[in-house]
């Protein structure tokens, strides 16, 4: 377990900011037991933004024939759809809703080469509202395989997440399991995965990043 490089500017001002406001309890409030809570409530903000940049070690079972979760999380939609900003065409979307206690990082659900990848402007509505997938900030990825199979991922911000970060760059040949970016402070991923693929999970199903198959080709 590490941190992610990306919370390191973010830990950082959270330690100054609290640090900050220790002093300020210090110095004008005279209740010792009233300081206690405000400094425990204080710690507990610390222990999560710390948390929440977490990078487990897991390994990775490579295998061309299933497309693994990207991120940890809960599965809370699973149905067929029209992908129209890539495919045009039908596809099955499952959707990951990772709260902001989950790990944030994400990972590659198949290697192969990456095909497509756009960043759009958008709204910040919830990460489990439908309507997120498409009026939300996002950041599409597609990623292509040796036997010319594609899964269009979708990193959606939410309420809390004002951030995307995508380290995906078109042509990059990826490897199943790496790391291509993270969203910070609850969110979700979107995968349009081939009509004829295998559904390997359900609606409220808890997933693991790199480890649990959300479908076989």
């Amino acid at each position: 377990m590490h941190l992610h490089k990306e919370g390191y500017k973010t830990i950082l001002v959270t330690i100054l900011v609290l640090t900050l406001l220790c002093l300020i309890v210090w110095h004008f409030v005279p209740w010792w037991q009233l300081q206690i809570i405000i400094y425990l409530g204080l710690s507990v903000e610390l222990i999560w933004t710390i948390s929440f940049f977490r990078v487990p070690h897991r390994s990775v079972k490579l295998n061309e024939d299933t497309i693994l979760s990207s991120a940890d999380g809960e599965v809370v939609a699973v149905e067929e759809v029209v992908e129209n900003e890539f495919f045009n065409d039908r596809r099955i979307m499952i959707s990951v809703f990772m709260s902001p206690f989950n790990v944030h990082v994400n990972w590659y659900p198949i290697s192969g080469k990456v095909i497509y990848t756009k960043y759009h402007k958008g709204k910040y509505l919830a990460a489990y509202n439908p309507k997120s997938s498409t009026n939300n900030e996002r950041n599409t990825i597609v990623v292509e395989n040796s036997n010319e199979k594609a899964v269009l991922l979708r990193q959606i911000a939410g309420v809390m997440a004002r951030r995307i970060i995508s380290y995906a760059r078109k042509d990059d040949a990826v490897m199943q399991g790496d790391e291509f970016g993270i969203i910070r402070f609850g969110s979700r991923v979107d995968f349009f995965i081939p009509i004829d693929a295998k559904v390997n999970v359900k609606i409220g199903d808890k997933v693991n990043a790199q480890k649990t198959i959300l479908a076989y080709f």
